[in-house]
């Protein structure tokens, strides 16, 4: 199984065509939100994460792709995740700090479909979703400097472990809790 995502603007072209109302980056943390919570990863995915019985079965690629290697990531030992963001390098500290309020948003309601209204979660894990909510519920700003630029690689490296951390309690915590049983 591959763990290389595919290219947010191949991700996006694919929401594009599907005439879904989501970005790459909202998309993604949408599926990575559901798989975190313990939701199926299977290909209905789609259907759970935007709650649309209605939409297709995603096409292999590049949608099938991002669910795969996302799967993959959360579940590598050695903490290979990875955000879905933008493409552009040159993509203003704007347009990147919004990709990843929308991806904290996508999170957020992927896992709390999945996850329910009361998960149990760890005190790390209770504290990591409620500093995901705010990160949801910010608003990019249109200008930074070079602190404004770290600040926003720490966030991106915060909300990457916040993932992991959810993860681990909702859906690898369980699985092996039933293992020992």
């Amino acid at each position: 199984m591959s763990n290389s995502l595919p290219s947010p603007r191949d991700v996006q072209n694919a929401c594009r065509a599907l005439g879904l109302g989501v970005s790459a980056a909202e998309l993604h943390g949408g599926l990575c939100g559901w798989v975190a919570g313990g939701g199926a990863d299977g290909p209905e995915w789609l259907r759970r994460v935007l709650v649309d019985d209605n939409l297709p079965a995603p096409p292999d690629e590049p949608l099938e792709q991002l669910r795969r290697a996302s799967v993959a990531q959360l579940e590598d030992r050695s903490f290979g995740f990875e955000l879905l963001l933008l493409p552009d390098t040159e993509a203003t500290l704007y347009e990147r700090s919004g990709a990843l309020f929308d991806w904290c948003r996508g999170f957020l309601g992927g896992f709390g479909l999945a996850a329910g209204q009361a998960p149990s979660l760890s005190e790390e894990g209770s504290e990591a979703l409620a500093d995901l909510a705010k990160l949801a519920a910010a608003s990019p700003q249109d200008d930074g400097d070079q602190e404004d630029e770290a600040a926003l690689a720490e966030l991106e490296e915060f909300v990457r472990v916040a993932a992991l951390l959810l993860h681990g309690d909702c859906a690898l915590g369980p699985r092996h809790r039933q293992r020992l049983n």
